[in-house]
């Protein structure tokens, strides 16, 4: 039996909703939905269920940042920790709108799907050009951070061709993991996550028994007013909730999407919030203040202090690399399944739209192979900058889909689409979108004024690429 798997446009299946005329530009072009992907019947194709979609959401939110998060706060004070509860607010909102979407149209690609049907195909096209680009780059940044982790374990000694080297090892492993099928990815996922949690929830436990409120420090540290502490904070923690989409683009490979996805978006949503702000606080309540704002290593300084020794440091470099695989091996997931919706509606190059073991093999290629030429162009360029602005510019790209989903959210509402609104949930679901839409502008917003100039010609760059694939489509 062949474990390759092509999707063919075809009839909406039996429960699902039916197109109406005034879908929007796509369908209406269409005249139809595609139905949800099936699989191809493979030993090494497997549906996700809730634990390992939740895993997803939870390990793609959470990398390698929060290792050094309560130090990056620090300067602040701890009103840091209201500008977490707004974001957290902000964030859940955000889930269960991509919730909400994922129940009417559990298909693989999640913004893009959404944004597509209702604004057509430029629009999807931006969304999922503008996601495919975060995810690859972003791997790229996720492996560099995993090598300053690794050298605490196995000393680099500074050497460009040691830290390239692991590097591209560490890139590599998730991409494997992902080319041997969606059951092995499911399953590196779950154990990666439970092995980052555990470490994670031991010091945000273990720190209340060490909780010394003179450790805290002032409440507000910058002197100025109140709302310019948490703005300034937030703008630091906005990125902190990138991927709460994960289970919604992957809802393709999830058991009983329109039940599980919003669920599994809603619950890795507040576990990472759960893990932010209990390892924040414990971590701001056991290590000194003034000691905070210099630290390179906060959670290194908290255990050490909680338990004595220098232990502390190969204990947290082990639970970074971990938790850095495991969104590795999300996110390389999350990049081949954009591509693939997308070029499964031939908005990118067909190769993306063959799937082998539940997974578009090519789509995992490509994003493994670009993320490794910019990380080899990051270490033989000898300077980071050009490296530090593409990964600025990613903070803008992320968001992109973000906007345009809860848009197509507030599209779908208010063009009274019955088969798409259930009017009892109108009014809640109305405001729900308006608070993820407002989330998603603050998110732009905090990304800065170079990261949204130079985000928009590298997402415009792409206009290009679709007018190449729109025009093969017509001459087709």
């Amino acid at each position: 039996m062949h474990d390759t798997e092509t999707v063919s446009q075809s009839a909406p299946p039996p429960g699902s909703p039916a197109p109406a005329p005034s879908q929007g530009p796509a369908s209406a072009r269409k005249g139809q939905l595609p139905s949800p992907e099936r699989e191809a019947g493979s030993r090494h194709a497997r549906r996700f269920g809730l634990p390992v979609a939740t895993a997803l959401v939870m390990g793609n939110i959470i990398g390698g940042g929060i290792f050094l998060l309560p130090a990056s706060v620090a300067p602040f004070g701890t009103i840091s920790l209201v500008a977490f509860g707004v974001l957290t607010i902000g964030a859940i909102a955000l889930a269960l709108v991509f919730g909400r979407l994922a129940q009417r149209d559990p298909r693989t690609g999640g913004p893009y799907v959404y944004v597509r049907e209702a604004f057509g195909d430029f629009a999807g096209f931006l969304a999922a050009w503008s996601y495919w680009i975060t995810s690859w780059v972003s791997n790229a940044a996720l492996a560099v951070t995993a090598v300053g982790y690794l050298d605490v374990l196995l000393p680099l000694h500074d050497s460009p061709w040691l830290m390239m080297t692991a590097a591209l090892v560490v890139q590599w492993l998730p991409a494997l993991a992902n080319l041997a099928g969606t059951r092995y990815v499911g399953a590196v996922q779950l154990v990666s996550t439970v092995l980052k949690f555990v470490p994670l929830l031991l010091v945000a436990i273990g720190g209340l028994f060490f909780f010394d409120p003179d450790n805290l420090g002032p409440f507000q540290a910058t002197g100025g007013g109140a709302l310019g502490a948490v703005s300034a904070s937030a703008a630091i923690l906005l990125f902190s909730y990138l991927g709460v989409e994960s289970a919604a683009v992957s809802a393709g490979e999830v058991r009983n999407p329109r039940r599980n996805v919003g669920r599994a978006t809603v619950l890795g949503t507040l576990g990472a919030a759960l893990v932010y702000l209990l390892g924040t606080l414990a971590v701001f309540g056991t290590v000194a203040h003034d000691k905070l704002l210099t630290s390179r290593a906060p959670f290194t300084d908290a255990v050490n202090t909680m338990f004595g020794g220098t232990w502390g440091g190969a204990a947290v470099a082990c639970a970074a690399l971990v938790s850095i695989v495991g969104a590795l091996n999300g996110w390389t997931l999350l990049s081949a399944q954009t591509a693939y919706a997308a070029a499964r509606d031939g908005l990118f190059p067909a190769r993306f739209a063959v799937k082998r073991r539940g997974v578009s093999s090519f789509g995992v290629i490509v994003t493994v192979v670009l993320a490794s030429l910019l990380t080899v162009y990051n270490y033989m360029a000898g300077t980071a900058r050009v490296f530090e602005i593409l990964v600025l510019v990613t903070t803008f790209t992320a968001t992109v889909p973000y906007l345009l989903a809860t848009a197509a959210q507030l599209y779908f509402l208010v063009s009274g689409q019955r088969d798409r609104v259930r009017p009892a949930r109108l009014a809640r679901d109305a405001v729900l979108a308006l608070a993820a839409f407002g989330f998603s502008m603050w998110l732009l917003a905090g990304s800065g004024y170079a990261a949204v100039y130079q985000g928009v010609l590298f997402l415009f760059g792409g206009v290009l690429i679709y007018a190449w694939m729109s025009a093969r489509r017509t001459r087709a």
